[in-house]
């Protein structure tokens, strides 16, 4: 860190004053009783100049916000350093340079502090003023909601403050807790990662050690006792039990590693879900949806966090939630609560006034229930902001509807002195419609926002479209339907009817045999053939289900929408009275008059659901593409060319199902953005569950598509057993990258194997030797698929050296999009790229340009930084590259337009890969100039000079060289830019990709 402290001691603290710098003589005394005797033996009448002199030497500690005893424990470099006395304490050793990567306290961890928050690097933090995290957590990030540590719950402490208030002052409220006399720290609950109470009851000789002074608290003696390993934290973790289920662990656990097994469970166990004890089973605890839902919102640090405080009280216990109301009670709230809103509905008129054309004529036939029909059509304008027709059919109400133009403007309101019924209400109504589209609507439902907007949206995508239905859910907010099935006897059946509206069966889109009139648009020219609604149903019931069976016969789609979400009081336009009569009476006209039509429908069963949730074109084929997660963009690492193998799948007209074998751990409404509606996520599953899924589906899929060799290798046992329910599918394996020249790469520049052991050198003829070992390796799971895929040429012949003939390349589709910033507003660099791991080639590559590269950069001004952007695993340390005072770090970036946009160059320093650079191209597409290594060049095939700068991956020198030059030379930067784009439109043109996608599906179906 350039810019640093000076304190009066003379060090590296310029003008900051961290809190953790001051002395604090009152606390001084209090915690060493001994030293005012000192004092006055060696005539000190100044605290602070005596521990300067003599209390520094003693171990002391100049304030609550260090630990002199531990920081020396901690670090035995420091230890060292006191021995040879280069320091006079710990603290002098922090304060002149250990503040940089040191903790200072056995409550806070500096590195993981900023680690979890990964823009506090050196850079962000000097220019506001803080020395370090710590500084940055006392002076800020506690006020923020900032996690210290995982044993400091700020949520906890601010609800210990409000309940005593007295025992906390203007410090702040960790401050305050570290200089609370035992008996009170040791009662209030500061984390749920530590029982005290529990830890005093069952290690005695904890109360004897700090009665004797030894220790502050319980806490402090569980993280800075001599023995970690003997003791356990709270009831709900077990260290030997840790241990001998973990034995991966054991390597990392002491020797200046771990300090035991509970520091490795709460620093990645607890979130991977790894037993704590003997009968917990925290991998199924965290896959229940309360859990993962308090998890992902931030309440809990992690599922065993929860667990605790649940077994506390703190948290409503998994299994035993408050039970739903039944659905008659859900009827009357919804009803009563249509009632509460109706004399606000009445102050101010509705606006259904339309100038100039109609967009959507909306029929709602209504009797009676003046306040279901306001909150129906306050929710319709509320939702759609665009010109809406208005027709109300009055059949015979005797309420408040008579004064309906009193609450409603500009709608066409058609009245009738007796009920006429719904049927002919809505044939009326089609005689008033002027606009291209008509919304049957019932007056008991509820839209959900921008439903109309998505399902008109939906109705013009194809012109094949006659009709789209909506996602019904009732009101104990359980699914009416998902679109609606007609089985062979004429029955109907809500897809999904009583689940979560939410389940991914429900989430996309599809084409289905019927949706429910509750909401259902269509087009007016086709209704107008058709005659509107089939009289014979009158005066209600199967109409609705006779008219999108009309509407196929004549060629037109019916379409589910899915993000058409409406609430519905299902019959609450009509009751339930006599309605039973009408359905079976209906039924058996619809099954008379449609026989044709139901030869070819599904039996009636619930097993035959899935087959009959879509209309099956015989042309259309089903896809199951198996991959690590969900492939979302902002992964990067290979899933954005996965995302875009499912877009380009769609487009080709495929349906398509995405299978994760690791279970996904964000929310599932953020998924949905990276994809087409039509396309199906299962989410909600894994590997785990593969089997059974597979069973379920028997003979569903056409082609199974798996990413990545490592699926198909773990994938494959489980594949040869589901065979049977895989009878006519075909199977690709898309290497995504043959992984075996990569390996050896990065041995060879990181002179490391994948152990940790020294890699051996290899002659030429050694390396082509080991490369075929690692090949046949490798693929040795590829036997199972029709059709292997690989990025490259390069990596094609790979595959084939291996013994397999049939293998197709597949590279990637990119739409060209130039930014527009001209290069004179443009400032600084930019290396785009996700972090899985610490050995990953990014990690490797932006290490290698921190510490190599960016101190060559001298040509450049001095506030030119490199931004580094893209998502990061929890597991992976950004802090040394944070540690660079020209280093920003940015984390996942949603908008990659603006992203690219305000940058002037892009930084590739990869030294070790294999594939094809989603990078290079993305950087290229968007208009940003760079500077690449020769093996990325190599890979991509642009030559340098043209379209791109490059350096070998051993020469930091020209590989800085290059970036100044490009920087500084608007010139070259347009030259380079203008030939990248020609460069990435030719080689990643989506009609192409797209065209060889479908030859490989062709390829694997034959």
């Amino acid at each position: 860190m350039s810019s640093g402290v000076a304190d009066r001691a003379g060090g590296p603290l310029g003008g900051l004053s961290p809190q953790w710098l001051e002395f604090q003589p009152q606390w001084y005394l209090l915690r060493y009783p001994d030293a005012q005797e000192l004092m006055l033996q060696h005539g000190y009448e100044d605290a602070q100049r005596f521990y300067e002199e003599i209390g520094c030497h003693r171990g002391h500690s100049p304030n609550r916000y260090f630990d002199e005893i531990w920081y020396r424990q901690a670090y035995p470099e420091v230890r060292r350093g006191l021995l040879e006395k280069r320091w006079k304490s710990g603290f002098e050793h922090y304060r002149s340079e250990g503040y940089h990567r040191f903790s200072p306290h056995w409550l806070f961890d500096e590195v993981a502090y900023r680690r979890r928050y990964l823009e506090l690097t050196d850079r962000h933090l000097a220019e506001r003023g803080f020395c370090n995290g710590y500084d940055h957590y006392l002076s800020h990030g506690e006020a923020h909601g900032f996690r210290a540590g995982p044993f400091v719950d700020v949520t906890l402490l601010q609800e210990m403050a409000g309940r005593h208030e007295e025992w906390f002052g203007p410090e702040g409220l960790l401050a305050s807790w570290l200089v609370l006399p035992a008996y009170i720290a040791d009662a209030a609950l500061l984390s749920w990662y530590f029982d005290a109470p529990w830890y005093l009851e069952t290690y005695p000789q904890v109360r004897e050690a700090i009665e004797a002074g030894d220790y502050g608290n319980a806490l402090h003696h569980y993280l800075t006792n001599p023995t970690p390993e003997a003791f356990n934290p709270s009831p709900w973790f077990d260290e030997a039990y840790y241990r001998r289920t973990s034995p991966d662990i054991l390597p990392s656990v002491g020797a200046g590693g771990l300090r035991n097994g509970y520091e490795h469970f709460v620093l990645f166990g607890a979130h991977e879900g790894r037993s704590p004890a003997e009968g917990i089973d925290l991998a199924l605890y965290k896959r229940h949806p309360l859990v993962w839902s308090d998890c992902e919102g931030g309440v809990y640090d992690s599922p065993f966090a929860r667990l605790v405080a649940e077994k506390a009280g703190h948290a409503v216990p998994v299994g035993c939630e408050d039970p739903l109301p039944d659905e008659d009670q859900t009827r009357q709230l919804f009803r009563d609560d249509a009632a509460l809103h109706l004399p606000a509905l009445a102050r101010q008129k509705l606006d259904f006034r339309v100038r100039g054309m109609a967009e959507v004529s909306v029929i709602m036939v209504v009797h009676d229930q003046i306040d279901l029909t306001l909150q129906a059509l306050a929710s319709l304008r509320a939702g759609y902001d665009g010109a809406i027709e208005l027709i109300i059919v009055d059949s015979g109400s005797c309420d408040e509807t008579s004064g309906l133009e009193q609450l409603v403007e500009g709608a066409i309101i058609l009245r009738h002195r007796t009920n006429i019924g719904y049927l002919l209400g809505c044939n009326e109504a089609l005689e008033h419609v002027t606009a291209p589209a008509v919304l049957y609507l019932n007056n008991d439902i509820r839209l959900y926002p921008d439903a109309l907007h998505h399902a008109l949206k939906r109705l013009y995508r194809q012109e094949t479209t006659g009709a789209v239905a909506a996602r019904l859910v009732r009101t104990n907010l359980f699914l009416q339907e998902a679109g609606s099935i007609i089985w062979r006897d004429g029955a109907t059946y809500g897809y999904r009817r009583q689940d979560d509206p939410n389940i991914p069966e429900a989430s996309f889109s599809r084409e289905v045999d019927y949706g429910s009139a509750a909401f259902l648009l269509v087009r007016t020219g086709l209704l107008r053939r058709l005659g509107g609604y089939d009289t014979r149903y009158w005066p209600a019931y199967f109409e609705d289900t006779d008219l999108c069976v009309r509407l196929q016969k004549i060629g037109a789609r019916i379409v589910y929408e899915p993000l058409a979400m409406v609430e519905h009081l299902e019959f609450g336009s009509s009751g339930q009275s006599g309605s039973h009569q009408l359905i079976q009476r209906h039924w058996k006209v619809f099954a008379q008059q449609h026989q044709e039509f139901l030869r070819q429908q599904q039996p009636q069963h619930i097993r035959n659901a899935l087959l009959g949730r879509e209309r099956r074109r015989p042309e259309r084929q089903r896809v199951l593409l198996i991959e690590d997660r969900i492939p979302l963009r902002g992964l990067g690492s290979g899933y954005v060319r996965s995302n875009d193998i499912v877009r380009a799948l769609v487009a080709l007209d495929y349906h398509v199902t995405v299978f994760p074998v690791m279970r996904e751990q964000i929310p599932p409404f953020l998924l949905y953005r990276d994809f087409p509606e039509e396309v199906e996520l299962v989410f909600n599953q894994d590997m785990s569950t593969l089997l059974e899924f597979l069973e379920e589906r028997a003979g569903y899929y056409d082609l199974l598509w798996v990413g990545r060799t490592h699926n198909m290798a773990r994938l494959l046992p489980l594949l040869n057993e589901a065979s049977r329910f895989l009878p006519h599918c075909g199977s690709v394996l898309d290497t995504e990258v043959v992984a075996a020249p990569r390996t050896l790469l990065q041995q060879q520049v990181t002179g490391l194997m994948a152990d940790g052991s020294p890699a051996p050198e290899l002659a030429p003829e050694a390396w082509e030797e080991e490369q075929d070992r690692l090949l046949a390796e490798e693929l040795r799971c590829a036997h199972y698929c029709q059709q292997i895929v690989a990025v490259t040429e390069h990596d094609a012949g790979l595959i084939r050296r291996a013994g397999y003939p049939n293998v197709m390349v597949l590279g990637h589709g990119m739409a060209v999009e130039p930014t527009s910033r001209p290069y004179g507003e443009r400032r600084d660099i930019l290396f785009l790229g996700a972090f899985h791991s610490e050995a990953s080639p990014n990690y490797d590559s932006m290490t290698w340009f921190v510490e190599e590269v960016l101190p060559l950069l001298k040509a450049l001004p001095e506030d030119v930084c490199l931004h580094i952007a893209g998502y990061v695993h929890p597991a992976v340390d950004m802090t040394p590259l944070g540690q660079h005072d020209r280093v920003e770090i940015l984390g996942a970036v949603d908008d990659l337009g603006a992203l690219f946009d305000r940058y002037r160059v892009f930084v590739a320093p990869t030294r070790f890969a294999g594939g094809l650079p989603f990078k290079v191209h993305e950087a290229a597409a968007r208009g940003l100039p760079m500077v690449v290594t020769d093996l990325l060049r190599e890979e991509v095939g642009w030559q340098a000079g043209e379209s791109l700068l490059s350096a070998p991956g051993t020469d930091p020198a020209g590989f800085a060289a290059a970036v100044e030059q490009l920087y500084d030379d608007e010139t070259l930067w347009q030259r380079i830019r203008q030939s990248a784009l020609e460069a990435v439109k030719r080689d990643t043109d989506l009609g192409q990709f797209r065209h060889r996608l479908k030859q490989i599906v062709d390829a694997s179906l034959n």
